[in-house]
């Protein structure tokens, strides 16, 4: 099964807003041949929900996105105002964050974003997950023969930089700069968790 048709819901639901968001990117001419003003470049950013669960550091959300921080719940409206290089500003029920792409060397700040904020609110899927993987989502945390989806939603994409196939047997995440974590497949099934034990412990969801 190829990435595209496991991810397709993330990918496909975002490219009428993703257009947009390109076209106000590039600053191109209004319909009578005259540049935007940028109110209306700004009413043109992308507009919709969060992922998955993204984890912040005061007003930064990063691709590394560190499990050991708090976190934005998935779902969460977000509206793009501002785009600078490879951050994006973002505001989120009136308070800003900013997202930072900090490795570039796969994916451009335009599909990174893409896929971080979506035009389908992710929280009915998440509602009609089985309790404790509804359970797991929500706080963030893993459980064995979750989805690949599920885990996403759960923990946010791996770092493209580390070249790691969303096809692939494995994934590494990170719970710090400093501690790595693997989660490894069966198929489409979580079927383990690997790296040091008190990090395994904390992303590992273990009920209420």
């Amino acid at each position: 099964m190829s990435a595209h048709t496991i991810f397709g819901p993330f990918r496909l639901s975002t490219a009428a807003a993703l257009a947009a968001l390109l076209a106000a990117c590039a600053g191109g001419p209004t319909s009578d041949g005259e540049a935007p003003a940028p109110r209306a470049r700004a009413a043109s950013l992308q507009v919709g929900y969060a992922c998955c669960n993204l984890h912040y550091d005061g007003d930064l959300v990063s691709d590394s996105n560190y499990g050991q921080l708090p976190f934005v719940a998935a779902g969460t409206p977000l509206r793009v105002t501002k785009i600078d290089g490879y951050v994006a500003h973002v505001d989120v029920d009136g308070r800003s964050l900013r997202l930072l792409l900090e490795h570039r060397d796969q994916e451009t700040m335009q599909e990174w974003l893409g896929r971080i904020v979506v035009a389908d609110d992710p929280r009915p899927k998440i509602a009609a997950f089985p309790p404790p993987v509804r359970d797991a989502v929500k706080a963030g945390r893993l459980l064995k023969g979750m989805t690949r989806e599920q885990v996403i939603i759960a923990v946010g994409y791996p770092q493209t930089s580390d070249k790691f196939r969303l096809d692939g047997p494995s994934w590494r995440y990170w719970w710090s700069g400093f501690a790595p974590y693997y989660v490894y497949w069966s198929a489409n099934k979580l079927s383990r968790i690997d790296g040091q034990a008190e990090v395994v412990g904390a992303v590992t969801y273990k009920g209420r």
